[in-house]
């Protein structure tokens, strides 16, 4: 969203907000010219009224003079501009406080009791002195503040790792790649670049600004700053009235969050878009996720029907910014209003200057208080976006023309939100299919159904997804103001907002380091920002009776206003109004109603509203992101892999190469692992170990090469399926000497579990298979099977336990290097279901009724056996009485539980032996039953 910077006349607030954006050289001296001082005055309203008058025409030059310095600051940032620009803005508030302090002193007692409503509202505004309140130190360190935000932000570079030379700025690179890329880690990485780059210097200088902005406002009786931004709406419902508005939108964009999630989906996978969750900032075209018509080829409806976005018209047609310029004038004059003077022409900056100077890129409309120079600063680059920007910049500008006759005081809009709907109801008209073809952008216009879904689908990707935005970013602000968030919870109280408002999560972890409310222009340049979700209510009203003047029949989307000189007389009334008039007033005269209206916006969207709902409901949609504290995952190899590859034939040809060396490599190893485990000895043990360091050069260099590929797009899913495996190094991402211990330790504890043996004391010696294993199923004797447990324990467990820790250690660590939480983590993803843990705890508690019945069964069966000495029929059962080392199977308990101990027993052990089964007899067997399936009999290595 653009700002309209100097819109607003000299009320104090303003004076500043217009000039500690950079400023040119004020007058020669720093004292305010004995000229521009208020004069002798009586304390009435006659008096009042030739106040008034002198102090217009004074704040004219003043106005000019701080502005002029504002301009020269943001098109050239350097420390002498700077400079300026902080005592242009002692000047300004030396005349803002001198001109305050006289209305006070004189009409303190009297204004609101004045006849002349236009009187009231200006005494009103000159009495507010707001940072003018602050003593003279405190003013320089609060227009000091003002600039070095302003610089931090505008001079913000994304630089490469390792690459400084390699940097990018906002405009145009960073904007670009968040519009153009799919690759999830390059717009993570100018994401995350961007908000650290400028949010973490900005925060400890926000901190001091917004203690010195309360300062200042509190001595004007508000009880902080944000109180007074609200004071502008002339409403004590003002906040509960948005909030209402809010609630009645928030259908739609839970619907249209649904339907772009799952678009999202397509792309990006389970991995990092999860469909009951947030969705992650950086993936919606925009660095702010506050409009999403740049997905718009992701989310299409119907991608056959011919292109709805005309920048490739554009830029095939030689338009350059100058031409979007006279495109959006030539609109405002064919409804009869004015065109833009000659100095907005010979003064504006519309591109970004090709000489190397920083500049303020953010696009802003000014008004230079001489009622002839107006401007537009924008870095104009030709898409159909931008053509939408300079006709919002140039509504500003046309507001400016219209009402720069009244007192300063009052050229502003009816309310904020006023300034910012004007340049926007025009936009709604030109992005209509039918204005496209009659400026020569499209070809031919279609109108059938699916037509519509798309262009209204693209529509509300701007429109309706950056409601909630509109909405946050001031309740987040007024929360900070009033102290309800504390510097020590910037960062979550705006996480909290964006993903309650928005559904949207950071794409990588923050803290309270990090400062990511500024990293949005309007926070660090002091812009308020509601009056951009007021101005999306305000287009949509004003759009609809704009047309019902220009006599449109038909859907409201198809509504072009383009020539009609009787919504011109309209909307010239409107705005020639300034806010000369309670804005309600104002709105009633155009829209036939006071109040702030959604219904325009709904009726508007409609046919999609009504379309998304049905969409939705096939695909069985999640509204809203009930798993709202989900987080994306880092990419692999992140960030030094942000270049990544994307084509699938080259991905193709890794596959098969990959494939042949890893036959050689893991039969070699698979061959020293069956010797190890056929003949435990040292010198197989080493062996193995050599092998196992093979593997892992093997899994090292495939998987770092197949981190060079971006497979999200890829359409073979096998190829996709196997570069996302081999990209998991597992134990080979841990550096060499930690690997050969890793492996050492795996080894030494597999050589423990297999060797150990337990003695009795008369020095008979058991291992676990088969002397173990038979006590635990045969023996019934409580002492015996004791024993046998515990020597397990004590002898394995406990040579185990030293290694352990080190090898948690080193498998989390492992996990974490390739970007899980830890080995459970990492265990887990190969089930490939987010929704794992909570899957199988449904499972459990499902199937927990029947074990709970069969417990309980045994559990008799057992103190039937060992009496109650042993068994506490309200315990648990002894863990080495269920006829298993580990009472995971209790099948070798079966005779003291069998229901029917008289039947026929269904354990066929004693048959096979009486047969002469051997083992190799029953590997026949089994695939006997394999073959008979159909499935391939095992060949003859497995016999040999």
């Amino acid at each position: 969203m653009g700002a309209a910077s100097g819109r607003v006349g000299p009320r104090p607030q303003l004076l500043l907000s217009l000039l500690w954006l950079l400023l040119l050289s004020p007058p020669p001296t720093l004292a305010l010219d004995p000229e521009l001082m208020p004069g002798n005055f009586s304390a009435d309203e006659a008096g009042a009224q030739l106040f008034a008058n002198s102090y217009n025409s004074s704040a004219e030059q003043v106005l000019f003079w701080s502005t002029a310095a504002s301009w020269a600051y943001d098109t050239n940032i350097t420390e002498e501009n700077a400079r300026r620009q902080e005592e242009a803005a002692l000047l300004s508030q030396e005349f803002t406080e001198v001109w305050g302090q006289k209305a006070k002193e004189l009409y303190d007692p009297i204004w609101k009791n004045f006849s002349d409503l236009m009187l009231h509202r200006i005494i009103g505004a000159v009495r507010i002195l707001g940072p003018a309140n602050l003593p003279l130190t405190k003013k320089q360190q609060y227009n000091s503040l003002l600039s070095n935000m302003s610089r931090i932000y505008s001079t913000g570079k994304v630089c490469f790792p390792n690459k400084t030379a390699t940097c990018w700025s906002l405009d145009p690179e960073i904007t670009n790649i968040m519009a153009s890329s799919r690759s999830y880690a390059k717009l993570l990485f100018a994401w995350e670049g961007w908000h650290d780059a400028v949010g973490i210097p900005l925060k400890p200088l926000y901190q001091d600004f917004t203690a010195l902005s309360n300062e200042a406002y509190r001595q004007d009786n508000f009880s902080d700053t944000g109180a007074y931004w609200r004071s502008w709406y002339d409403s004590p419902t003002f906040e509960q009235n948005l909030e209402q508005l809010y609630h009645q939108l928030e259908p739609l964009y839970l619907n249209l969050h649904a339907y772009v999630r799952r678009a999202l989906h397509r792309i990006y996978g389970d991995r990092y878009i999860n469909l009951r969750g947030p969705i992650p900032a950086h993936l919606l075209g925009d660095m702010w996720a506050q409009s999403w018509e740049n997905i718009y080829d992701v989310v299409v409806p119907f991608p056959d029907k011919p292109s709805l976005d005309v920048t490739n018209t554009m830029v095939q047609k030689g338009w350059n910014a100058t031409h979007m310029f006279r495109v959006a004038e030539q609109f405002f004059t064919s409804l009869g209003l004015l065109p833009m003077p000659p100095e907005f022409w010979a003064e504006s900056m519309l591109e970004k200057p090709s000489d190397g100077r920083e500049v303020v890129c953010h696009a802003s409309a000014w008004d230079f208080y001489n009622r002839k120079d107006f401007r537009i600063k924008q870095c104009t680059r030709v898409t159909m976006d931008q053509l939408s920007t300079v006709h919002h910049e140039m509504g500003h500008v046309q507001y400016y023309l219209q009402y720069k006759d009244l007192p300063v005081t009052l050229r502003r809009g009816a309310n904020p939100g006023f300034h910012e709907a004007i340049g926007d109801v025009l936009a709604l008209s030109v992005s209509t299919p039918a204005h496209l073809h009659k400026i020569g952008l499209l070809d031919h216009v279609t109108n059938d159904t699916e037509t519509d879904i798309n262009y209204l689908l693209k529509m509300a990707l701007e429109k309706i997804a950056f409601l909630p935005f509109g909405y946050l970013v001031d309740q987040w602000r007024w929360g900070v103001f009033s102290g309800r968030t504390p510097p020590s919870r910037y960062n979550f109280d705006w996480w909290y907002l964006r993903t309650k408002y928005q559904g949207i999560c950071p794409p990588v972890v923050r803290n309270e380091t990090h400062f990511d409310a500024g990293a949005k222009f309007h926070v660090p340049n002091v812009t308020p920002y509601i009056r951009y979700f007021v101005s999306f209510i305000l287009q949509f009203q004003f759009h609809q009776a704009l047309c019902k003047e220009a006599g449109h029949q038909g859907p409201l989307h198809q509504c072009d206003i383009y020539q009609s000189t009787k919504a011109g007389a309209k909307l010239r009334s409107l705005l020639q109004a300034g806010s000369s008039r309670p804005w309600q007033t104002v709105l009633e005269d155009l829209v036939g109603s006071a109040a702030l209206d959604a219904q325009p916006l709904l009726n508007y969207f409609q046919p999609v509203i009504q379309w998304l709902q049905e969409q939705n409901q096939r695909m069985g949609e999640v509204l809203g992101w009930p798993e709202y504290q989900w987080r994306p995952p880092l990419p692999d190899n992140y960030p030094e892999g942000i270049d990544l590859v994307s084509d699938e034939a080259e991905a193709n040809r890794f596959v098969e190469e990959y494939d042949q060396a890893s036959q050689v490599v893991w039969n070699e190893y698979a061959e020293a692992n069956w010797n190890y485990n056929t003949n435990i000895t040292t010198e197989n043990s080493k062996v193995l170990l050599q092998k196992n360091l093979l593997v892992a050069n093997h899994t090292l260099k495939y998987g770092t090469w197949a981190k060079r590929f971006d497979v999200n797009n890829f359409q073979n899913a096998s190829t996709k399926r196997i570069i996302k495996k081999v990209q998991d190094l597992d134990q080979a991402a841990l550096p060499m000497k930690e690997l050969e211990e890793y492996n050492k330790i795996l080894l030494d504890m597999e050589t423990i579990y297999s060797v150990a043996t337990v003695c009795h004391t008369n020095g008979t010696c058991l291992q676990l298979e088969p002397e173990l294993t038979n006590v635990m199923a045969t023996s019934r004797n409580y002492e015996e099977l004791l024993w046998a447990w515990k020597s397990w324990r004590d002898k394995v467990g406990r040579t185990l336990l030293p290694l352990f820790p080190k090898y948690v250690q080193l498998t989390n660590k492992a996990a974490q290097l390739n970007g899980y939480l830890d080995a459970g983590d990492s265990w887990r993803s190969m089930y490939e279901t987010p929704s794992l843990e909570q899957d199988l705890e449904r499972l459990y508690q499902e199937l927990q009724p029947l074990y709970l019945n069969l417990h309980a069964y045994v559990r008799r069966a057992l103190h039937r056996h060992y009496g109650a000495e042993h068994i506490n029929l309200e315990g648990p059962i002894p863990a080495h009485l269920l006829g298993n080392m580990w009472a995971q199977t209790w099948s070798n308990i079966y005779e003291l539980v069998a229901p029917f101990p008289s039947a026929p027993k269904m354990d066929a052990t004693e048959a096979m032996i009486e047969q002469g089964w051997t083992p190799r007899r029953m590997f026949k067997e089994a695939d006997n039953f394999f073959t008979s399936l159909g499935l391939l009999p095992v060949p003859p290595e497995f016999w040999n």
